[in-house]
């Protein structure tokens, strides 16, 4: 079954080399695009990730105090999800699936605006990066997954909450695998189109992450790494790495298939 794919820019942020290349680019900032992927087809419409918190001071506090003042989260009025979700016709109700990796604040944080879907993400990462962590994560609770958000997945919809083994299929010709390397959570999104199969995530920041075989800086294994890079590359025609501006100058208009 093939789907349409997407993706839409929700804002933009500069980081420190080495966050993107395992101790490399130590003299260069890189520029990350942080991208929502709109999926349709079969009667369905489904998102990877939702954006950054509407007001992003919190997370604009944590980052400049990681990386200094140059990192920092920019954002268009026509990159809020609604808006941007607009340039294709869409609105929050008519999304039907919301596929969320990682665990982090710029991609869980609109959540709620969905009314209407089911939330999958990893079970894995559902514990180890919010519930029991194995170790102290770098990043607050909250700016992995805000108050209103945890509140609204495990009191007001439990129901749409759906934890994702790691080898799973959530529609026919849509799967997912967990990835590791960036966050327990981090997954793959495995998406099949007229163009050969799509591979979604954010364990490979950049082309360069898998092409080339360059480990993402900020990782948390060599090993899940190096066997998940290995896998993305036998299987994926095509790649979509989550935060690569690349993506829009491969893609024009972010039309990937």
């Amino acid at each position: 079954m093939n789907y349409e794919v997407d993706v839409l820019k929700m804002g933009q942020c500069e980081v420190p080399g080495p966050e993107v290349y395992w101790m490399s680019h130590w003299d260069r900032w890189e520029m990350l695009y942080f991208y929502m992927v709109v999926i349709r087809g079969h009667g369905h419409t489904i998102i990877i990730n939702t954006g950054p918190p509407r007001d992003l001071t919190a997370l604009n506090e944590v980052w400049r105090e990681f990386a200094g003042p140059r990192c920092q989260m920019v954002r268009r009025e026509e990159e809020r999800p609604e808006a941007a979700l607009a340039s294709l016709g869409l609105k929050p109700e008519d999304v039907d699936y919301v596929l969320i990796t990682p665990l982090q604040a710029y991609a869980t944080a609109n959540i709620p605006l969905f009314r209407h879907a089911q939330i999958c993400l990893s079970k894995r990462g559902w514990i180890e990066d919010i519930h029991a962590p194995k170790y102290p994560m770098h990043i607050p609770r909250r700016l992995r997954i805000p108050d209103d958000v945890l509140a609204y997945l495990e009191m007001e919809v439990p129901d749409k909450l759906r934890l994702l083994d790691d080898e799973d299929e959530i529609l026919p010709g849509l799967t997912a695998f967990w990835a590791g390397v960036h966050h327990r959570s981090s997954m793959a999104y495995v998406i099949e189109t007229a163009k050969g199969t799509v591979i979604a995530s954010d364990s490979f920041f950049t082309y360069d992450n898998v092409e080339k075989m360059q480990p993402l800086g900020i990782l948390e294994s060599m090993e899940e790494c190096f066997r998940t890079y290995e896998r993305v590359r036998r299987e994926a025609d095509i790649l979509l790495p989550l935060y690569d501006p690349q993506v829009l100058s491969r893609h024009p208009g972010g039309k990937i298939a």
